[in-house]
């Protein structure tokens, strides 16, 4: 382990007047503090010899308020923006430690960059030059650089937040992120900005095929662009320790436009047809689905005794120059192989076990009461569990999906079931209390259901997937509670009853 110490500024100024010679002026000394950097400025000096180095525009976001998350444990700590008119605004670049010497500081006057003096020597910096040139930040100063140990990168190339995303899987311990690069084997350097391409300690580009992320940011792909094809050899963060290294040997695979189109079909046994376009002349196929029973050609997918449901073709380049390529198509089938009975949904009489395990696997959306809660997927509410009961205690976004009066309608659909499940539940008949005592509330198995079937869909004709739009995603695919029990009578008198920033420097070690 190793440690950078918080210095009083009098102190080491001490230390540095009885170590140099007596003829040095007070003027030539360096003081600190940290300044608004702008991302063409804080990044121009890391680039250091890369022969693709460019300039690092401010990045303008379509969010109202993502931008401005810059206080300590924001989303983007350390960065310093500007606010639009329409609520939208711009991260304009970083608020970063700088030494520099006070007559260069005076020379800037009101244009200082936001300085604002610190009393200690940071453990890493920018060195500011002032001349006739106009102003200059170093890289940064850190005598201590990590190398992180243990720590890999995983690279995928299936993500809404551009072509490529990168995690690092065991991550060091860093702190925020200030600034990131990534440094490829063919000498070039890429520069992150926040938002865009760092995130919660992610780092996702574009490369020009995908254009725009789900919040409706435009991405800058043309610096890009050359990392397609490349081998990243480093991964450089900056924080207020300084560099934090994660060293590897990852090769960036090329995407393309290419489209898939699949015929979605009937499940059981069959074979549905395939049509594929823009792929490249060596691009070497190879096909795999997400599940067994399947054989694949380059015009059709043919399957055996196969459950209904979405499935996921994998298309790879066997020579692995270019990225794989995917595209859902969905099997589907009329049959209901489910019923409900006693607060939960069961196998119905003519139905394969294996199938209606199946349904409730695949079950996308229920309905109770006229209200659609999505089953799967980001933001799903868990209605109905894996064994088929029904959780009548379930709330979503702060409600209860149930109200407590007992009588529901309950509508289950599931990828690959054409057939929709409606239930009606009902509550008992009341019977009025003639004395002060509480009616036990009923059970939903003291409930009276109505379980029928209808086919609300039939088979899709086609399942366009163009990877220029989507990366590969299927065209087709796509938070008071209230509290009460039925059969409840509550005696009147229980129903009547009321009753500035501040920088946080951080000790390095070594993992």
């Amino acid at each position: 382990m190793k440690k950078k110490n918080i210095i009083v500024l009098s102190a080491v100024s001490a230390m540095v007047l009885s170590s140099v010679p007596f003829s040095v002026s007070a003027d030539d000394e360096l003081i600190y503090g940290t300044m608004n950097i702008p991302y063409n400025d804080f990044y121009s000096a890391e680039f250091g010899e890369s022969k693709n180095a460019y300039e690092v525009d401010a990045f303008s976001s379509a969010t109202t308020s993502k931008w401005s998350k810059n206080d300590i444990g924001g989303l983007f700590e350390g960065t310093y923006n500007q606010a639009n008119d329409d609520g939208t605004g711009q991260i304009l670049g970083v608020t970063y430690p700088v030494a520099l010497t006070q007559a260069e500081l005076d020379s800037l006057g009101e244009n200082n960059y936001g300085f604002t003096a610190v009393d200690y020597v940071p453990p890493a910096y920018k060195i500011v030059t002032v001349n006739d040139d106009g102003v200059s930040f170093s890289a940064v100063q850190d005598s201590e650089p990590v190398t992180a140990e243990g720590s890999a990168v995983k690279l995928g190339t299936s993500t809404p937040w551009g072509d490529y995303l990168i995690d690092i899987e065991n991550p060091p311990e860093m702190g925020a992120v200030y600034g990131a690069l990534i440094k490829t084997s063919d000498g070039n350097t890429y520069a992150m900005r926040h938002e865009e391409n760092i995130w919660r300690g992610e780092i996702a580009w574009s490369s020009g095929i995908v254009t725009s992320e789900p919040h409706g940011n435009t991405l800058s792909y043309e610096n890009f662009e050359s990392l397609m094809g490349s081998t990243i050899n480093e991964i450089v963060f900056i924080t207020l320790d300084g560099y934090t290294t994660v060293a590897t040997d990852t090769y960036v695979p090329v995407k393309f436009a290419g489209e898939v189109v699949i015929e979605n079909s009937k499940s059981g046994t069959g074979k549905t047809s395939m049509t594929l376009s823009g792929f490249p002349d060596d691009f070497v196929k190879s096909y795999s689905v997400d599940s067994d029973g399947f054989i694949v050609s380059d015009t059709e997918i043919s399957y055996t005794d196969i459950l209904p449901s979405s499935y996921t073709l994998t298309i790879s380049d066997k020579n692995g120059k270019y990225a794989d390529i995917t595209s859902d198509f969905v099997l589907s089938s009329d049959s209901m192989p489910a019923k409900y009975s006693d607060g939960k949904l069961i196998r119905a009489d003519d139905a394969d076990e294996s199938d209606f395990a199946n349904f409730v696997k695949n079950i996308a959306e229920v309905t109770v009461n006229g209200t659609k809660y999505a089953a799967s997927g980001r933001g799903a509410t868990k209605i109905i569990g894996d064994d088929g009961t029904i959780d009548f205690s379930a709330s979503a976004r702060g409600e209860n999906i149930f109200d407590g009066s007992g009588n529901y309608s309950i509508a289950v659909s599931a990828t690959g079931y054409n057939t929709v499940l409606d239930i009606e539940v009902k509550a008992e008949e009341q019977i009025q209390p003639t004395s002060p005592e509480v009616v036990q509330p009923t059970s939903p198995g003291n409930v009276q259901p109505a379980t029928t079937a209808r086919n609300t869909s039939a088979v899709s004709s086609k399942n366009a997937v163009s990877n220029a739009g989507n990366s590969g995603s299927s065209a087709n695919k796509s938070d008071s509670p209230k509290t009460g029990s039925a059969g409840v009578v509550l005696p009147l008198a229980v129903m009547t009853l009321a009753g500035t920033s501040v920088l946080v420097f951080r000790k390095k070690k070594n993992n």
